[in-house]
């Protein structure tokens, strides 16, 4: 049975490119289920170059990608620095003329690399780690 949430960035491509799920709902499913990955994984998780969806979205997923393997202090994939994968003219996030100045300040390196601005926290997520203990307890709860 294929997992409900994309393991990989190419697989994100792929549901936004056949539609199965929005661009953006599939990075947040993406950004869940890399919290439990095993490092191994997570470098599988990044390798692979996703398929070309569009300017933003191919220099967004390049964006993810450097972002996600800097954190775990990895390098990120060659496949993120060829030049189609880098935004020619800015792109902010929201879409509101107000917010510009705070995407400027707040977007990690590797977003603004790209000229894309993004917001501190657009990609945090819910902690999703659970130890054996929190099965546990949860299951004691019922």
């Amino acid at each position: 049975m294929a997992s409900i949430r994309p393991q990989t960035l190419s697989e994100i491509a792929f549901r936004a490119k056949d539609k199965t799920r929005a661009f953006d709902v599939s990075v947040r499913e993406f950004l869940d289920a890399w919290q439990t990955m095993p490092p191994l994984q997570r470098v599988g998780a990044l390798a692979e170059e996703p398929p070309r969806l569009d300017a933003i979205k191919d220099a967004y997923l390049a964006a993810l990608a450097e972002h996600l393997a800097l954190l775990d202090g990895d390098g990120a994939p060659a496949w993120t620095d060829q030049t189609n994968r880098f935004l020619n003219a800015p792109f902010f996030s929201g879409g509101l003329e107000s917010l510009k100045a705070t995407l400027l300040v707040e977007s990690p390196l590797a977003f603004r690399r790209r000229l894309i601005f993004i917001s501190a926290d657009a990609l945090s997520r819910p902690d999703r780690t659970f130890t054996q203990d929190d099965a546990l307890n949860a299951a004691l709860d019922v």
